[in-house]
């Protein structure tokens, strides 16, 4: 009789007790980050008006493995482990000899993966005396996970959410409202960068820069009282979410499988490093064969059409300048509505490995996403987040490919959240209302117009 293993779960005290962090494993060191008016290479304490200083030592470590505080591991419990499920009703359906794993991160009680470097990121600031965070949001699912860490560690929270989520997604807004915090429609008109925005265009539907450079100027004004905090993006960001793909191989390994292809979404790059990261160790330093495919939007085409060079995070120019794939930090994305992949830039360590080769980037379009988001939940009962549709899509083609080779190779993917305060996106795709953006030259020359020249 043939075994199935439809929910494989790890014994909670399993539990990964230690983040990995890749920056000892890299091919080569990381370009370092540059001062954003100097273009000197920037000092560790140039960041300490925004961060603490625990985040800001994880930021630039070269430790293979950074322990996870026992305060952090009491929270993580409350849904960690999460599962990792074999889509068998997806497989029969695509009629596929492939194997398809995926790790269901939407079980927090954020519904995604954010929740943890949120629980961490309010952990360690609160340790040195910070009462209060300030951030941004797209889709909502970061904003979300920030609000309910600073709940459980009885913190202030101020979110600028991207205005165009704010209007798509007025569920989420309630829900961080619901938890505390205090949301703000991105441009707005609480801090001079986002008047100045409103200024130019004063129907602006926002983007993260935007939304970014706001969050950054009230920590910066705060007088020390408000750190700022980042969803994505950030070496500490990315080491926090290698818990999914640590217990993953634990999972795996209890049934005796092993991916041939890694696959995640990207914005910024957190949730799909979070599970990539830990097998892209097992490439660098046990030669193992791995095909690593992060999926992005093509009307946010970062890692596909971007350029690889030094920008700013966020629109104002505030933040330090990092070596990444980026449309320029003026590009100002269509309102898609995978709000969480509408960043102009990526990880660097994410970057890096693409320039290496360890990590092959793919851009596609909204309607083939919803189309594969639909299938998904006929078959495995879950309602997708947008931004995880996209590692769907690509997880569902390279299963066609088996059928057309037939090679059973196993595909592992990142459902990196829910999708149950996105139903507006699917009623545009169920009414044939939803616009695929191929985006001309002219704009992404505008966008690479506002690249320094460093």
């Amino acid at each position: 009789m043939k075994e199935y293993y439809y929910n494989i779960l790890l014994d909670p005290a399993k539990l990964p007790d230690a983040w990995y962090n890749i920056n000892s494993d890299l091919p080569s060191p990381l370009p370092p980050p540059l001062h954003p008016a100097t273009h000197q290479p920037i000092e560790p304490s140039a960041l300490q008006a925004i961060f603490p200083n625990a985040l800001i030592e994880q930021e630039v470590s070269n430790q293979p493995y950074i322990s996870i505080p026992g305060e952090i591991m009491d929270i993580y419990r409350l849904w960690r482990p999460t599962p990792l499920r074999r889509a068998y009703r997806l497989e029969k359906a695509l009629d596929t000899p492939a194997k398809i794993f995926y790790k269901n991160e939407s079980v927090s009680p954020s519904g995604s993966h954010k929740l943890n470097t949120a629980v961490a990121q309010a952990y360690y600031n609160q340790k040195e005396g910070i009462h209060g965070l300030t951030t941004e949001t797209g889709a909502g699912q970061w904003g979300t996970a920030l609000s309910i860490a600073c709940s459980m560690f009885d913190m202030s929270c101020i979110v600028y959410m991207v205005k165009i989520s704010f209007k798509q997604k007025p569920y989420r807004r309630t829900l961080m409202q619901s938890y505390g915090a205090k949301v703000i429609a991105s441009p707005s008109d609480t801090t001079d960068f986002g008047n100045q925005i409103l200024t130019q265009d004063p129907e602006s539907t926002g983007s993260l820069g935007i939304a970014i450079s706001e969050a950054i100027e009230v920590a910066v004004k705060s007088e020390g009282k408000m750190k700022y905090t980042l969803g994505s993006v950030l070496n500490h960001v990315l080491l926090h979410q290698t818990i999914i793909g640590e217990e993953a191989k634990l999972q795996m390994d209890s049934v005796g499988e092993y991916p041939d292809i890694v696959i995640g979404c990207v914005g910024g790059g957190s949730n799909f490093a979070g599970l990539a990261f830990p097998y892209a160790q097992d490439v660098l330093k046990k030669g193992k064969k791995i095909t690593f495919l992060a999926v992005e939007p093509a009307a946010c085409p970062t890692m596909t059409r971007g350029l690889y060079a030094y920008d700013f995070g966020d629109t104002a120019g505030m933040t330090p300048l990092l070596k990444q794939y980026t449309l320029g930090h003026n590009f100002m994305p269509p309102g898609i509505h995978a709000g969480g992949l509408r960043y102009h830039g990526v990880a660097a360590q994410v970057a890096h490995l693409i320039r290496h080769n360890i990590i092959t980037p793919i851009s596609v379009l909204q309607n083939p996403v919803f189309e594969a988001n639909i299938l998904f939940a006929k078959c495995e009962g879950i309602i997708s987040a947008p931004e995880s549709g996209h590692a769907i899509r690509i997880a569902i083609d390279e299963a066609l490919k088996c059928k057309e080779t037939g090679e059973a190779k196993t595909i592992l993917f990142n459902l990196s959240g829910h999708g149950h305060f996105d139903m507006s996106a699917y009623e545009a795709y169920l009414n044939n209302d939803l616009p695929d953006y191929e985006l001309g030259e002219d704009i992404l020359k505008s966008g690479f117009d506002s690249i320094p020249k460093v």
